[in-house]
Protein backbone atom coordinates (compact mmCIF):
# COMPACT_ATOMS: atom_id res chain seq x y z
CA UNK A 1 0.00 0.00 0.00
CA UNK A 2 1.22 3.34 -0.97
CA UNK A 3 1.10 6.76 1.05
CA UNK A 4 1.88 8.92 -1.02
CA UNK A 5 -0.74 11.61 -2.57
CA UNK A 6 0.34 11.81 -6.26
CA UNK A 7 -0.79 15.39 -7.01
CA UNK A 8 1.84 16.79 -4.04
CA UNK A 9 4.59 14.54 -5.55
CA UNK A 10 3.95 16.14 -9.21
CA UNK A 11 3.92 19.55 -7.67
CA UNK A 12 6.99 18.84 -5.45
CA UNK A 13 8.92 17.65 -8.67
CA UNK A 14 7.55 20.38 -10.75
CA UNK A 15 8.71 23.12 -8.25
CA UNK A 16 12.22 21.24 -8.40
CA UNK A 17 11.51 21.74 -12.22
CA UNK A 18 10.90 25.25 -11.98
CA UNK A 19 14.29 25.47 -9.75
CA UNK A 20 16.61 23.85 -12.22
CA UNK A 21 14.57 25.93 -15.22
CA UNK A 22 14.43 29.23 -13.97
CA UNK A 23 12.24 31.41 -16.56
CA UNK A 24 10.53 28.61 -18.11
CA UNK A 25 6.40 28.50 -19.36
CA UNK A 26 4.18 26.28 -18.88
CA UNK A 27 4.43 24.29 -21.98
CA UNK A 28 7.83 23.66 -21.58
CA UNK A 29 7.37 22.47 -18.04
CA UNK A 30 5.05 20.10 -18.97
CA UNK A 31 6.88 18.49 -21.52
CA UNK A 32 9.82 18.95 -18.75
CA UNK A 33 7.65 16.98 -16.23
CA UNK A 34 5.38 14.41 -17.97
CA UNK A 35 2.04 16.45 -17.45
CA UNK A 36 -0.48 17.55 -19.48
CA UNK A 37 -0.27 21.44 -20.26
CA UNK A 38 -3.43 21.75 -18.18
CA UNK A 39 -2.62 19.33 -14.95
CA UNK A 40 0.98 21.15 -15.24
CA UNK A 41 -1.41 24.72 -15.08
CA UNK A 42 -3.23 23.80 -11.74
CA UNK A 43 -0.38 22.63 -10.11
CA UNK A 44 1.63 25.63 -10.57
CA UNK A 45 -1.00 27.97 -10.21
CA UNK A 46 -1.17 25.94 -6.45
CA UNK A 47 2.13 26.46 -5.45
CA UNK A 48 2.00 29.92 -6.80
CA UNK A 49 -0.93 30.62 -4.06
CA UNK A 50 1.37 28.78 -1.57
CA UNK A 51 4.11 31.42 -2.27
CA UNK A 52 6.38 28.84 -3.62
CA UNK A 53 6.77 29.50 -7.12
CA UNK A 54 6.08 32.78 -8.89
CA UNK A 55 4.19 33.76 -12.52
CA UNK A 56 6.12 36.78 -14.17
CA UNK A 57 4.33 39.03 -16.83
CA UNK A 58 3.87 39.27 -19.76
CA UNK A 59 5.83 36.19 -21.10
CA UNK A 60 4.06 34.03 -17.79
CA UNK A 61 7.53 32.48 -16.86
CA UNK A 62 8.16 30.90 -13.79
CA UNK A 63 10.59 31.86 -11.13
CA UNK A 64 10.46 30.20 -7.18
CA UNK A 65 8.53 32.40 -4.93
CA UNK A 66 9.50 33.94 -1.76
CA UNK A 67 8.45 30.94 0.34
CA UNK A 68 10.96 28.18 -1.53
CA UNK A 69 13.59 30.72 0.08
CA UNK A 70 12.55 30.55 3.38
CA UNK A 71 12.39 26.95 3.15
CA UNK A 72 15.69 26.76 1.67
CA UNK A 73 17.34 29.08 4.25
CA UNK A 74 15.72 27.27 6.97
CA UNK A 75 17.40 24.05 5.25
CA UNK A 76 20.74 25.08 5.02
CA UNK A 77 20.40 26.37 8.24
CA UNK A 78 19.48 23.01 10.47
CA UNK A 79 21.77 20.57 7.95
CA UNK A 80 24.98 22.97 8.91
CA UNK A 81 23.80 23.13 12.60
CA UNK A 82 23.19 19.44 13.13
CA UNK A 83 26.46 18.87 11.01
CA UNK A 84 28.89 21.36 13.21
CA UNK A 85 27.00 19.98 16.71
CA UNK A 86 27.72 16.70 15.86
CA UNK A 87 31.32 17.68 14.76
CA UNK A 88 31.78 19.90 18.29
CA UNK A 89 29.71 17.74 20.83
CA UNK A 90 32.52 14.95 21.40
CA UNK A 91 35.24 17.26 22.60
CA UNK A 92 32.88 19.37 24.31
CA UNK A 93 31.33 16.22 26.38
CA UNK A 94 34.88 15.05 27.03
CA UNK A 95 35.91 18.29 28.63
CA UNK A 96 32.56 18.52 30.50
CA UNK A 97 32.93 14.90 31.52
CA UNK A 98 29.55 14.52 31.23
CA UNK A 99 26.40 14.13 28.56
CA UNK A 100 25.77 17.17 26.23
CA UNK A 101 23.30 17.87 23.63
CA UNK A 102 21.99 20.29 21.41
CA UNK A 103 17.99 20.86 20.84
CA UNK A 104 16.43 23.31 18.60
CA UNK A 105 12.90 24.83 19.18
CA UNK A 106 9.49 23.48 16.93
CA UNK A 107 6.36 25.23 17.99
CA UNK A 108 5.95 24.62 21.35
CA UNK A 109 8.41 21.56 22.30
CA UNK A 110 12.10 21.10 22.22
CA UNK A 111 13.19 18.10 20.07
CA UNK A 112 17.16 16.37 20.58
CA UNK A 113 18.93 17.10 17.44
CA UNK A 114 22.17 15.66 18.37
CA UNK A 115 23.82 14.52 21.51
CA UNK A 116 26.93 12.98 23.15
CA UNK A 117 26.58 10.57 26.07
CA UNK A 118 28.90 10.62 28.60
CA UNK A 119 31.07 6.99 29.19
CA UNK A 120 29.63 7.02 33.09
CA UNK A 121 27.76 4.45 33.78
CA UNK A 122 25.37 6.68 35.56
CA UNK A 123 24.86 9.42 33.32
CA UNK A 124 21.81 11.44 31.60
CA UNK A 125 20.58 9.34 27.91
CA UNK A 126 19.17 11.61 25.65
CA UNK A 127 17.93 9.93 21.88
CA UNK A 128 17.45 12.06 18.81
CA UNK A 129 14.02 13.34 17.85
CA UNK A 130 13.38 13.32 21.45
CA UNK A 131 10.66 16.13 22.72
CA UNK A 132 9.97 17.79 25.32
CA UNK A 133 7.27 21.07 26.64
CA UNK A 134 9.05 24.26 26.04
CA UNK A 135 8.85 25.39 29.40
CA UNK A 136 10.80 22.46 31.21
CA UNK A 137 14.08 22.33 31.58
CA UNK A 138 17.31 24.46 31.16
CA UNK A 139 17.44 24.13 27.45
CA UNK A 140 13.83 24.68 26.91
CA UNK A 141 13.46 27.91 28.94
CA UNK A 142 16.40 28.79 27.13
CA UNK A 143 14.92 28.62 23.62
CA UNK A 144 11.56 30.14 25.18
CA UNK A 145 13.18 32.88 26.88
CA UNK A 146 14.97 33.70 22.87
CA UNK A 147 11.74 33.16 21.30
CA UNK A 148 8.61 35.11 19.63
CA UNK A 149 6.18 37.10 21.74
CA UNK A 150 3.64 35.10 20.25
CA UNK A 151 4.95 31.80 21.06
CA UNK A 152 5.54 32.87 24.86
CA UNK A 153 2.22 33.70 25.16
CA UNK A 154 0.94 30.44 24.14
CA UNK A 155 2.95 28.65 26.67
CA UNK A 156 2.24 31.04 29.29
CA UNK A 157 -1.41 31.00 28.66
CA UNK A 158 -1.46 27.37 28.31
CA UNK A 159 -1.40 24.43 31.03
CA UNK A 160 2.38 24.07 32.43
CA UNK A 161 2.32 20.48 33.33
CA UNK A 162 4.12 19.52 36.68
CA UNK A 163 7.04 16.54 35.82
CA UNK A 164 8.55 17.06 39.30
CA UNK A 165 8.02 18.78 42.03
CA UNK A 166 10.55 21.42 40.72
CA UNK A 167 8.73 21.89 37.79
CA UNK A 168 7.66 25.75 37.05
CA UNK A 169 4.12 26.13 36.69
CA UNK A 170 3.39 29.15 38.28
CA UNK A 171 3.23 32.03 34.98
CA UNK A 172 4.84 34.81 37.23
CA UNK A 173 7.45 32.34 38.30
CA UNK A 174 8.05 31.53 34.83
CA UNK A 175 8.37 35.01 33.54
CA UNK A 176 11.01 35.90 36.21
CA UNK A 177 12.88 32.77 35.14
CA UNK A 178 12.84 34.04 31.38
CA UNK A 179 14.00 37.75 32.27
CA UNK A 180 16.58 36.07 34.50
CA UNK A 181 17.70 33.71 31.84
CA UNK A 182 18.44 36.57 29.02
CA UNK A 183 19.48 38.92 32.02
CA UNK A 184 22.49 35.87 32.44
CA UNK A 185 22.74 34.58 28.94
CA UNK A 186 22.36 31.12 30.68
CA UNK A 187 19.74 28.48 31.77
CA UNK A 188 20.05 25.98 34.34
CA UNK A 189 17.30 23.56 35.82
CA UNK A 190 17.26 21.03 38.96
CA UNK A 191 15.41 18.22 38.49
CA UNK A 192 12.93 19.90 36.31
CA UNK A 193 12.22 16.95 34.03
CA UNK A 194 13.09 14.53 36.23
CA UNK A 195 15.05 13.38 39.50
CA UNK A 196 18.20 13.67 40.11
CA UNK A 197 19.12 15.85 37.29
CA UNK A 198 21.04 18.90 36.31
CA UNK A 199 21.37 20.78 33.48
CA UNK A 200 23.49 23.95 31.84
CA UNK A 201 22.17 25.74 29.01
CA UNK A 202 23.68 27.90 26.05
CA UNK A 203 21.90 29.76 23.27
CA UNK A 204 23.33 29.06 19.89
CA UNK A 205 23.21 31.70 17.27
CA UNK A 206 23.17 31.92 13.02
CA UNK A 207 24.48 34.40 10.88
CA UNK A 208 21.54 36.57 11.75
CA UNK A 209 22.43 36.62 15.68
CA UNK A 210 18.88 34.67 16.04
CA UNK A 211 18.91 32.04 18.87
CA UNK A 212 18.18 29.05 16.83
CA UNK A 213 19.69 26.28 19.04
CA UNK A 214 20.67 25.37 22.54
CA UNK A 215 23.97 23.45 24.10
CA UNK A 216 23.42 22.44 26.69
CA UNK A 217 25.09 19.59 29.67
CA UNK A 218 23.14 17.13 31.46
CA UNK A 219 24.31 15.02 34.81
CA UNK A 220 22.98 13.40 37.78
CA UNK A 221 22.36 15.76 40.62
CA UNK A 222 24.14 13.24 42.62
CA UNK A 223 27.53 13.75 40.85
CA UNK A 224 27.41 17.22 40.07
CA UNK A 225 26.18 19.64 42.75
CA UNK A 226 24.41 22.79 42.34
CA UNK A 227 27.40 24.68 43.40
CA UNK A 228 29.84 23.01 40.84
CA UNK A 229 27.78 24.33 37.75
CA UNK A 230 29.75 27.10 36.91
CA UNK A 231 32.84 25.04 35.84
CA UNK A 232 30.37 23.80 33.23
CA UNK A 233 28.74 27.28 32.54
CA UNK A 234 32.24 28.52 31.60
CA UNK A 235 32.93 25.75 29.39
CA UNK A 236 29.88 25.84 27.37
CA UNK A 237 29.77 29.61 26.99
CA UNK A 238 33.13 29.40 25.29
CA UNK A 239 32.22 26.50 22.94
CA UNK A 240 28.54 28.40 22.43
CA UNK A 241 30.47 31.21 21.03
CA UNK A 242 32.24 28.52 18.27
CA UNK A 243 29.08 26.91 17.80
CA UNK A 244 27.69 29.94 16.35
CA UNK A 245 30.66 31.38 15.03
CA UNK A 246 30.89 28.31 12.84
CA UNK A 247 27.22 28.65 11.69
CA UNK A 248 28.51 32.64 10.88
CA UNK A 249 28.04 34.40 13.79
CA UNK A 250 29.78 37.62 14.40
CA UNK A 251 29.82 39.25 18.24
CA UNK A 252 29.24 42.40 17.94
Amino acid sequence: MSYTVDAVSKAIELMFLVAEHDGKGVTELAKLSGNTKARAFRLLTTLEECGLVRRQLPLATYSLGYRALIVGTAAQNQLSLIQVANEILEPIGRECNESVLVRIRDGLETVCVAWWDAPHALRVHSQLGERRPLFVGASGKLLLAHAPAQIQEDILSGKLEAFTPNTIVKRTELKKELKKILAEGCSSSFSEKATDMVAVAMPVRDVTGTVVASLSMTAPASRVPKENLRQYVDILKFAAVRFSAALGYVEP
